[in-house]
């Protein structure tokens, strides 16, 4: 009867040890648990984010260094209000508070200006011309005025006094100078020579002599690949023929060189007999 009130006892006691043994255990993987997050946070400690924006990349990264932190860029972009290849933007911001050994991300202006293709504007009205150019990213700075059958359309397109052509790429920001066309007067003036100039060295050429370009057609059909290599074999009015001051030329455009030379020919041959 002693027996079998005892077993009982034994193993409630061995529970109780079992139950104990697992709090310890517990208690000692917490305190570790807490400990180990404690240096791995590194609790307690902070380090002041140096200001950085309107750094070099190698600067910052120097700077960074000092401080316990690291760089990380995320993306590049261009601004014509801080230097080429500098930090623009970072997060977190100069003189906020960060753990040791944490990451600052920046933002890095192009250490090059992007290039833009200039779009078609010719024969386009001033205003649409110019908001089409600054809604890519280039400006007009001058606006000359020659006459022609369309007053307020684009004639040329020019930079550095020179005509440039449609797909042209420019670096963001470039200023530009657009030729409109103004009311005809009543001077006439003399059609000058065009045969063996390209498309732009035309427009230059009788824009200089108070006329604009009209149609234009090709003898075989352009591709993007092709279309620079094309100049002029005909032209009407010829050349000499005396016309009505911003009146327009008519051309036609080829790649055979040798078909220019003959028309060229035969109109020395027509204008000498």
């Amino acid at each position: 009867m002693k027996e079998k009130q005892q077993k009982p006892k034994s193993v409630t006691r061995f529970v109780a040890i079992n139950i104990a043994a697992a709090l310890v255990a517990a208690i000692m993987i917490l305190t570790g648990v807490i400990f180990w997050l404690k240096g791995y946070t590194l609790h307690g400690k902070e380090v002041t984010i140096p200001q950085i924006t309107g750094m070099s990349l190698q600067e910052a990264e120097m700077v960074l260094r000092g401080s316990n932190l690291f760089i990380v860029v995320t993306d590049s972009t261009y601004s014509d209000k801080a230097p080429l290849g500098t930090i623009v933007e970072q997060t977190p911001p100069a003189l906020s508070h960060a753990k040791p050994d944490r990451p600052v991300y920046v933002l890095m202006n192009a250490h090059t200006k992007r290039l833009i293709p200039l779009p078609e504007l010719h024969d386009v009205s001033y205003r649409q011309a110019e908001a089409t150019l600054r809604s890519i990213g280039l400006t007009v700075t001058n606006v000359e005025y020659e006459p022609s059958l369309y007053p307020d359309n684009v004639l040329d397109i020019r930079q550095s006094g020179n005509s440039i052509e449609a797909g042209t790429r420019l670096p963001e920001g470039t200023g530009v100078t657009l030729v409109i066309g103004r009311r005809q007067g009543n001077k006439m003036v003399v059609v000058p020579v065009l045969l063996g100039q390209s498309m732009s060295q035309a427009r230059a050429t009788l824009l200089t002599a108070g006329l604009t370009i009209g149609a234009y057609t090709y003898d075989v059909e352009p591709t993007p690949e092709t279309l620079d290599n094309y100049i002029i074999f005909q032209q009407s009015p010829t050349e000499g023929a005396a016309i009505q001051e911003g009146s327009p030329v008519n051309i036609q455009l080829t790649t055979n060189i040798e078909r220019a030379i003959i028309s060229d020919n035969t109109q020395s041959e027509e204008r000498f007999f």
